[in-house]
């Protein structure tokens, strides 16, 4: 239920989330086939090329290394989730992730 108010009326915003998802490796095949399939139309959309990946990060200005950058921010997290017991969520990772670094995407939820 929450993925559905957060999503509305936000197309780019799930385009990030699973761009996010995708940087860590946990964006599931069935999504990702669902995002290539997609393709031509976010070129269309966009005006753009490339994959996916490519046309959202260009969509939102990211730097070529923005998956990198997210890959080093999701092992802090995994660290953390470590160090205090906790299980790492995918999902929360995400939204605290996109929250913090693009607030005007999406506000921090609390």
């Amino acid at each position: 239920m929450q993925t559905t108010n957060r999503y509305e009326g936000r197309p780019l915003l799930r385009l990030v989330d699973c761009l996010v998802l995708d940087a860590i490796d946990q964006l599931d095949d069935a999504k990702r086939a669902k995002l290539e399939a997609l393709e031509p139309t976010l070129a269309q959309t966009f005006n753009a090329s490339g994959t996916w990946q490519e046309m959202v990060g260009t969509q939102m200005g990211f730097a070529d290394d923005v998956q990198d950058q997210i890959r080093q921010f999701w092992r802090s997290y995994l660290d953390r989730a470590e160090e205090q017991q906790q299980r790492a969520d995918p999902q929360e990772f995400v939204i605290e992730f996109v929250a913090l670094n693009f607030p005007d995407l999406a506000p921090p939820q609390r």
